[in-house]
C-alpha cells in the first residue's frame, strides 16, 4: 500500500465521533445536527423530473468531456452569473462528479513530482480537508496560510516566504470560505494573480458556496481575472449543484478556466474513469439553466440567519458571514470542550474549529471557534440557537 496514505489525518467527523464517544445526551431533547454542511432543503422538482425523463441514459457509456448540452449550459451560466464573456464550452469547461472529487483529482494532474525539490501546495487554514489529502497523495508538501480575524479571514499571502513560493505548484482558494464565509476582494485576487504570474503556479478556486449569499453576489476567480485584464491564465474555478440546488446526492459540478490546464486535466480524467452519467448530465443542464429555485434557496437561508444570528450574538462573538451557510463563532471555552458539553447537555452538534485547521506558524487558527451549519429546517435552527444560548449562559 502507498506509504502516503499514512500521512492522512482522520477526517473531522471521525474526530467528532471519537470526541462524543461514551456520551449520553439529554434524552428529553431531540437532536439538532448543525455540524455537517449537507443541504437539507428539498431537491428541485425540475431536477427530479429530468432524472426520470432521461433514464434511458443509463443504457449508454458517458463521454468524459460531458455532453455539448451540459457544457453549453454551464458556460452560459458562468457568463450570466459573473458578467464575463461566455467561456468556450468545448475547451474551458469540464463537467465533474461534484467539486469534491475534482478538487482532489486536480492536484494529481497538476503536481509535477519530477522537479528536484518537493513541490508545495498552498492551502488556506482553516480549510476543506480535501486540499490537504490531495496534496499529500500527489507527493507534494502542504503549506498552510492562516486566515485570521485581523486579516478579514483571508489568507495572508504576504506571510509566505519567497522560498516557499518558488516551490509552489498549486494554490487552493476557497471563496466564499469554508468555514468562515469570507469572500475574497478584487485586491486579494490581484495580489494572488501577481504571485501566480511571477512563480507560475496554478490557482484552484473552490466556489461551491458562491450562490448562498445576501445582497451582492460574491466575486469569483474567473470574474476577477477577466476584470483585471489577464484572461483565464493559470486559474480554474470549481463549482457544484450540491449547495446551489440542494442536490448533494446528484454529484454534479464543473471545472472551468484556463483551456491549456483543462486539456491536461481532461486527459487525466479519461484514465481516471469518472465520467458523469448521461441521466445526471441531462438533469444538471436544466438545473444550471434555472435560477428560480436558487433564489428560493437563498431566501430560506436568509430567514435562518435573520432568526439565529441575533440569538447567538447575545452569548457568542459571532456575526453573519459574507456568504455561505455557516456561522463561525468564537467560543468562551476550548472549542472541543464546548462542542462536547453542548452535545451532552443540549443535544446540539456543532463542529470544533480546531478540527478544520492545522497548527501552523505558532497557532491553530480554528482553535476557539466552532462551525455552525444552518442546514436544518428554520424551526430546528432557532431551537438549537436557544439551546446554545442557554448552554453559554450556564458556563
Amino acid at each position: 500500500m502507498s506509504p502516503r496514505l499514512d500521512l492522512l489525518q482522520p477526517y473531522p467527523f471521525q474526530k467528532l465521533r471519537e470526541l462524543f464517544a461514551g456520551l449520553v445526551p439529554n434524552p428529553a431533547l431531540p437532536h439538532v445536527n448543525l455540524s455537517i454542511g449537507e443541504p437539507k432543503h428539498p431537491a428541485p422538482q425540475l431536477v427530479k423530473d429530468a432524472l426520470i425523463a432521461n433514464l434511458d441514459g443509463l443504457s449508454a457509456y458517458p463521454a468524459t468531456a460531458g455532453s455539448d448540452t451540459l457544457r453549453g449550459a454551464i458556460a452560459a451560466w458562468i457568463g450570466r452569473r459573473y458578467n464575463i464573456p461566455t467561456p468556450d464550452a468545448a475547451r474551458e469547461v469540464v463537467p465533474v462528479n461534484g467539486s469534491r472529487e475534482a478538487l482532489f483529482a486536480f492536484a494529481q494532474a497538476v503536481i509535477d513530482p519530477t522537479v528536484p525539490h518537493t513541490p508545495v501546495v498552498l492551502s488556506p487554514n482553516p480549510f476543506y480537508q480535501i486540499y490537504e489529502g490531495a496534496a499529500l497523495l500527489a507527493g507534494a508538501e502542504p503549506y498552510y496560510v492562516n486566515c485570521l480575524a485581523e486579516n478579514r479571514f483571508q489568507p495572508d499571502w504576504d506571510a509566505v516566504p519567497e522560498a516557499v513560493w518558488a516551490r509552489t505548484q498549486l494554490v487552493y482558494v476557497c471563496s466564499p470560505g469554508n468555514p468562515t464565509g469570507a469572500v475574497a476582494s478584487l485586491e486579494d485576487w490581484q495580489k494572488l494573480f501577481a504571485l501566480s504570474d511571477r512563480y507560475g503556479f496554478v490557482i484552484a478556486s473552490d466556489e461551491c458556496y458562491s450562490e448562498i449569499y445576501e445582497g451582492q453576489p460574491p466575486l469569483g476567480g474567473l470574474e476577477a481575472s477577466v476584470k483585471l485584464g489577464r484572461g483565464l491564465r493559470n486559474v480554474v474555478m470549481f463549482s457544484s449543484l450540491s449547495k446551489r440546488s440542494n442536490v448533494p446526492g446528484l454529484r454534479s459540478g464543473f471545472v472551468a478556466g484556463d483551456a491549456d490546464v483543462l486539456a491536461k486535466f481532461l486527459l487525466y480524467r479519461t484514465y481516471h474513469g469518472c465520467a458523469m452519467s448521461p441521466t445526471v448530465q441531462a438533469a444538471s443542464a436544466l438545473a444550471w439553466g434555472d435560477e428560480a429555485h436558487v433564489e428560493d434557496n437563498r431566501r430560506q437561508y436568509a430567514a435562518k440567519f435573520e432568526a439565529v444570528t441575533p440569538l447567538l450574538a447575545q452569548v457568542l462573538d459571532v456575526s453573519q458571514p459574507d456568504a455561505a451557510f455557516y456561522l463561525w463563532a468564537r467560543t468562551p471555552i476550548d472549542d472541543t470542550e464546548f462542542a462536547r458539553r453542548l452535545y451532552a447537555e443540549q443535544h446540539v452538534t456543532v463542529l470544533p474549529g480546531s478540527y478544520l485547521a492545522r497548527a501552523a506558524h505558532g497557532v491553530n487558527p480554528g482553535s476557539g471557534y466552532v462551525r455552525i451549519a444552518l442546514v436544518a429546517p428554520l424551526a430546528d435552527c432557532v431551537e438549537a440557537a436557544r439551546r446554545i444560548a442557554r448552554f453559554c449562559q450556564s458556563l
